[in-house]
């Protein structure tokens, strides 16, 4: 066992998180193995991780050595309460000699006979991890040298929790989106459809998605938007959009209609959040199209024999602003025969060094009412080429068949 207060506790602890071999450990054995070394390098009788939940309003305790009922039970803390919420929100060391109701939150901590505890913030890339804090049954004062050798540690597991939360996060987020897109598209009689989606170089699982559906009476569905954001969060806040606005068109037969509903529940249900949506009812008797656009880019036009144009469609602000008393607007108008309608999100118009409306003009230029699949390998020939994305891409082009 280490001495309190011994000058080689810096160097120990160096060793300790720079091993080797724990960079063959997954999350949880390198937690394991961090939790025991920094006991036996303190001499404390208890060591703890505690993580900042999805919400980012309280530590949930995920890893300890001494103390296993507080994994056990699930114990949480608020930030900003208690002894771990202070050096939460302080985000800085934290130590106290005192352990009972008055000090902290968690009532393990007294009913297990700690008197002395230190805590330090886990922070990696500016972002807040954590806590790690540890124990002992008897009274102390913690050292700047143990200080310094906590804070470490602290920062060894908060790289390793960044990393695997970031890698976890991808992985759920590319295979929550890759579940939400349709597998197939409808093989309607008298329309086509062909779709694209490419995802940003560096961005991580973007918010863009969309979606095509067969209604009743005669009816197809279709949908393309972008979340706000990117990451985990933004696919699920897609996942739920998506999901409420199939609900909705069931409902109601006016897209119009749809769109203030969908804004509605995300005003809500999801705060902080904005998506731009494009929402379209395809009428197969009739052959019109009815479009209600919030936020979103006008789709472009090709009849035969014209010139492509973009939808005289009026658009309203985006999903996530509260619309009850002003309504939405929605636009009807006929697809002839051999006519094509592309749908799409900003990232196939939008660069860095070009303006926006030069990127508009451009995919105008580019559409042409032949196949589906022509159009979308067009529009990406010229949109894309051989330059990746920086931003997600979604397209997705509807024929009348002539």
């Amino acid at each position: 066992m280490g001495v309190a207060g011994s000058p080689s506790i810096r160097l120990r602890a160096l060793d300790l998180v720079t091993d080797r071999t724990l960079t063959e450990f997954d999350l949880d054995k390198l937690l394991d193995a961090l939790l025991g070394g920094v006991r036996e390098l303190l001499a404390v009788d208890t060591a703890t991780v505690l993580l900042v939940d999805r919400g980012g309003g309280h530590l949930v305790a995920r890893a300890t050595s001494g103390l296993e009922e507080e994994v056990y039970q699930g114990a949480r803390v608020p930030l900003g309460r208690g002894f771990a919420g202070r050096v939460a929100a302080q985000r800085e060391p934290v130590q106290i000699g005192r352990v009972d109701e008055s000090t902290v939150v968690n009532p393990l901590l007294w009913k297990h006979g700690l008197h002395s505890l230190l805590g330090v913030p886990m922070i990696a890339e500016g972002e807040l991890t954590g806590v790690v804090h540890v124990g002992s049954t008897v009274s102390r004062r913690f050292t700047d040298e143990e200080v310094e050798a906590l804070r470490l540690v602290a920062d060894r597991l908060a790289v390793a929790v960044y990393v695997d939360r970031t890698r976890t996060e991808r992985a759920a987020a590319a295979l929550l989106q890759e579940s939400l897109l349709p597998g197939r598209l409808p093989a309607t009689e008298g329309w086509e459809f062909a779709t694209r989606y490419v995802a940003g170089a560096g961005s991580g699982v973007g918010g863009d998605w969309y979606d095509v559906f067969e209604l009743p009476g005669d009816r197809i569905g279709v949908v393309i938007g972008d979340v706000v954001g990117s990451g985990l969060t933004a696919a699920v806040i897609m996942g739920r959009l998506r999901s409420a606005l199939r609900a909705y068109a069931l409902e109601y037969p006016d897209p119009a209609v749809v769109l203030g509903k969908l804004d509605r529940k995300a005003s809500h249900f999801e705060h902080d959040t904005m998506a731009t949506v494009a929402y379209a009812v395809i009428d197969t008797a009739t052959h019109t199209m009815s479009l209600s656009l919030a936020g979103h880019l006008r789709p472009v036009f090709a009849a035969v024999g014209e010139q492509a144009r973009f939808v005289a469609a009026p658009v309203d602000p985006p999903i996530g602003f509260d619309l009850r008393g002003t309504g939405r607007r929605a636009t009807t108008f006929e697809v002839p025969a051999g006519a094509l309608v592309v749908f799409y999100t900003d990232g196939l118009v939008e660069r860095r060094d070009q303006d926006l409306d030069m990127g508009l003009e451009r995919l105008r230029e580019a559409v042409a009412p032949t196949s589906p699949e022509a159009a979308c390998i067009r529009v990406m020939a010229t949109m894309v080429g051989d330059q990746q994305a920086t931003d997600d891409i979604a397209v997705m082009a509807m024929r009348h068949r002539p």
